[in-house]
C-alpha cells in the first residue's frame, strides 16, 4: 500500500508548525546540552573566584541542561578552599574564622533561565536543590572583628564584570552530612549532625540588595532545622541530646525542643570524676533577636533574651573531692564564673518558667543521701554579660527569682552581682513563707541526724551582703511549736539510731519552741557576720551564714552553744567517769571473787 504522507494540506500545516519546530528544537537542545557544560562551568567558577576574592574553587564533573523542563543538572560539585590563598590570607591578617569545604553528588537547578544567562548575564534560578550533601566547616578565630581590606568591593561588584545578578527562589539542603571542627580552644572540638535541613529563600545579589542589612548571605531567610542530635562531651561523662532545633535569620530566632545533658551513672561518674554531677532537662529554649552572623563569624553571643520553659536541673554534690583549704573556691561565685567563659556574650534578660532545681550531697558520717528541692522555679536574670562595653554601662547583673522549697514554701529572693568587683562582692535578700518544718526532714535527717517532729515556720527573712572575704546582713526566723530528734549513725545496721536522752535535753533545755516566745514578747532577729573559709564555694557559703542567723532564733546564740557544749562535755565526762568506776567496781568483785575461791582451796 502506497504511503501518502504529506499529500493533504493539514498534514503540511501541521508538519510545517508542529513538528518542525519540535525537531529544531530538540536538535538545539542537544547541541546546546553538548557545549553548554563548559561554558556554565566557565562561567560558574568565575563567579564562585571572584565573589571570594580568589579563597574558593568550584568544580563538577558533568551538567545537562533541559530546556524544556528549564532545569540543569550538576554532577559531582565540590567547593573548596584554596589553601595557598587562605594562609596567604593568615600572614596579612585578612583570612576568615570560617572554612567551609562542600561536595555534592547532584545538584538540581530548577526553572532556570539559561539565555537570559548567556545574553543578558542575568543568573535566575527557581530553585536548587541538594539531597544528602556532606558540608565541613572549620573554625578558628584568625580575629574578632571585621578586618580592614584593601578592596571595599560587595559581592556584586566583584561579580558585575561577569554578571549584572543573581537570583535564587529557593535553596533546599536535604540530609545534611555536617561536621564542624573548632580550633579556638586547647584541644580540637569536632561535632557532626545528621538529619539536618536547610532552606533558604529570595537569595538576591544585585545593585539594590548589595548593601541590605536585612539579609543574611544575600538570603531573604535561612531556615535550619536538626532533628534527633546526640553527642558525648570529651570525658564520655556526659550525653546531650537535641529533639529538634529551628533557626530562621529572618526572625533572628532560636528555638530548641528536649535539650537534655545526661550523666553517666552514679557510681561511674564518681568513680572517674571529683567533680559535682550535673543533669539537664528542658522543655523547650527560645533566644530571640539572635544575631547569628556575629556568633558565626566571631563567637559572639548577643540576644534581646533567652527563654527556658519548664524543666529540671539536678545537682550532687561529689563525696570524692579532695578538701584543699589553700584552693579559693571564689570561682564558683556566679560574677566570677562568667568571666571564665570563653565567648564574649551578652544577653539582655534570661527568663526561667516553672524549672525545678533539685540539690543532693552525700554525708559520709550518716552514709545517707539528702536532697533539698526548689520546685516550679521562675524569674528574671538581667544583664547577663561578658562584653567589655556592656559592662562599662551596667556592671550588675539582677536576679529575681520565685520558687517554693521542698514544693511547700514560696521563697522570693533576689541577687545583685557586681561583675568588676575584685572581691566578687554581691548581694542577696529573700523571704520564705509558711510551711511545716517537718517536710524538711529528708533534707535534715541525712545531712545533719536532726529530724523536726513538729513546727511550723511562719517566716524567714534574710538580707547579706557579700563579698569573697566575708558575709554579713541580718537573718529573722519565725516559728511555731519547734520539736526535734537527734540521731547518730548506726552502720551495722545501715540505718539512724535516735539519740533519746540528747533528744531530750536539746528539747527542754536548749532550743526555743517558738519565736517570739509569746505575742507580748519581741522576735528574736540576728545580725549575722560570718567569714569565709578560702575552700568555702557559693551556695554552702550562702547557707552556712543563714544557718549562722537561724541558730540565734531557735535560741542557740553564741552563749547558749557555749553553754550547751560544755554541758554535754560534762555529761559526757561523768558519763564516762560512771563507767569507768563501773568497770572498777566489777573488777574489784572479780578480785574479791577470786580471793575467796583461794581461801576455799
Amino acid at each position: 500500500m502506497e504511503l501518502k504522507f504529506l499529500k493533504h494540506r493539514w498534514q503540511k500545516v501541521v508538519f510545517k508548525f508542529v513538528f518542525l519546530p519540535v525537531i529544531v528544537i530538540l536538535i538545539l537542545a542537544l547541541i546546546a546540552n553538548r557545549y553548554w557544560s563548559p561554558i556554565l562551568a566557565s562561567k560558574v567558577h568565575d563567579v564562585v573566584l571572584n565573589s571570594s576574592d580568589s579563597l574558593y574553587k568550584v568544580d563538577f564533573s558533568d551538567a545537562e541542561l533541559h530546556i524544556l523542563q528549564g532545569k540543569i543538572v550538576l554532577y559531582n560539585i565540590t567547593l573548596k578552599p584554596d589553601t595557598n590563598v587562605y594562609n596567604q590570607k593568615k600572614k596579612q591578617h585578612l583570612a576568615p574564622n570560617n572554612l567551609v569545604e562542600l561536595h555534592v553528588k547532584r545538584l538540581i537547578l530548577q526553572h532556570i533561565h539559561p539565555f537570559g544567562l548567556y545574553f543578558r548575564r542575568k543568573l535566575n534560578i527557581g530553585s536548587v536543590v541538594l539531597n544528602e550533601p556532606e558540608v565541613k566547616i572549620s573554625y578558628q578565630l584568625n580575629h574578632t572583628r571585621d578586618t580592614v581590606v584593601k578592596d571595599h568591593r560587595t559581592a556584586w561588584q566583584r561579580i558585575s564584570k561577569s554578571l549584572k545578578s543573581i537570583r535564587i527562589g529557593h535553596i533546599y539542603f536535604n540530609d545534611v552530612k555536617f561536621k564542624y571542627k573548632d580550633y579556638s580552644g586547647n584541644k580540637v572540638a569536632i561535632s557532626e549532625l545528621k538529619e539536618m535541613n536547610l532552606n533558604a529563600t529570595d537569595l538576591l545579589i544585585d545593585s539594590a540588595t548589595q548593601t541590605d542589612r536585612s539579609r543574611l548571605l544575600y538570603c531573604k531567610d535561612i531556615i535550619t532545622e536538626l532533628n534527633n542530635y546526640t553527642g558525648k562531651t570529651p570525658s564520655g561523662l556526659y550525653t546531650y541530646r537535641i529533639k529538634y532545633l529551628k533557626l530562621s535569620t529572618l526572625k533572628s530566632q532560636l528555638n530548641v525542643e528536649g535539650l537534655q545533658l545526661e550523666p553517666a551513672k552514679t557510681g561511674v561518674f564518681f568513680d572517674k570524676s571529683t567533680h559535682d554531677r550535673f543533669g539537664l532537662n528542658i522543655d523547650t529554649l527560645q533566644l530571640n533577636n539572635f544575631d547569628f552572623l556575629s556568633y558565626h563569624k566571631y563567637r559572639r553571643l548577643t540576644a534581646s533574651s533567652l527563654v527556658l520553659n519548664s524543666g529540671d536541673i539536678s545537682v550532687f554534690n561529689n563525696p570524692n573531692k579532695i578538701k584543699n583549704p589553700a584552693i579559693d573556691k571564689v570561682i564558683t561565685f556566679p560574677n566570677i564564673m562568667i568571666h571564665k567563659i570563653n565567648m564574649d556574650l551578652h544577653i539582655d534578660t534570661l527568663h526561667v518558667h516553672h524549672i525545678n532545681v533539685e540539690y543532693s550531697e552525700f554525708n559520709k558520717k550518716s552514709q545517707k543521701t539528702g536532697t533539698v528541692t526548689f520546685n516550679n522555679t521562675s524569674g528574671h536574670f538581667y544583664n547577663i554579660t561578658t562584653n567589655d562595653a556592656a559592662i562599662a554601662k551596667n556592671n550588675n547583673t539582677l536576679v529575681k527569682l520565685t520558687t517554693y522549697f521542698m514544693n511547700r514554701g514560696r521563697l522570693d529572693v533576689q541577687f545583685n552581682f557586681n561583675l568588676t568587683d575584685k572581691n566578687a562582692a554581691f548581694t542577696y535578700k529573700g523571704s520564705l513563707g509558711p510551711m511545716s518544718l517537718e517536710v524538711l526532714n529528708p533534707a535534715i535527717m541525712p545531712l545533719a541526724m536532726v529530724k523536726a517532729t513538729s513546727g511550723t515556720v511562719k517566716q524567714l527573712n534574710f538580707d547579706i551582703q557579700a563579698n569573697s572575704k566575708v558575709f554579713k546582713g541580718k537573718v529573722g526566723f519565725l516559728y511555731n511549736d519547734l520539736k526535734v530528734n537527734i540521731f547518730q549513725a548506726d552502720t551495722a545496721n545501715d540505718r539512724l539510731k535516735k539519740r533519746s536522752l540528747m533528744s531530750m535535753f536539746a528539747n527542754l533545755f536548749v532550743i526555743k519552741h517558738n519565736n517570739p516566745d509569746s505575742d507580748s514578747e519581741p522576735a528574736r532577729s540576728a545580725n549575722v557576720i560570718y567569714p569565709r573559709p578560702k575552700d568555702s564555694p557559693f551556695f554552702k557559703t550562702m547557707w552556712k551564714t543563714l544557718l549562722e542567723g537561724i541558730k540565734p532564733c531557735v535560741g542557740l546564740d553564741a552563749k547558749k552553744q557555749k553553754e550547751t557544749k560544755d554541758r554535754i562535755q560534762e555529761h559526757q565526762k561523768n558519763k564516762e567517769d560512771r563507767l569507768v568506776k563501773k568497770a572498777e567496781r566489777k573488777k574489784r568483785k572479780a578480785e574479791r571473787k577470786r580471793q575467796k575461791e583461794q581461801q576455799k582451796r
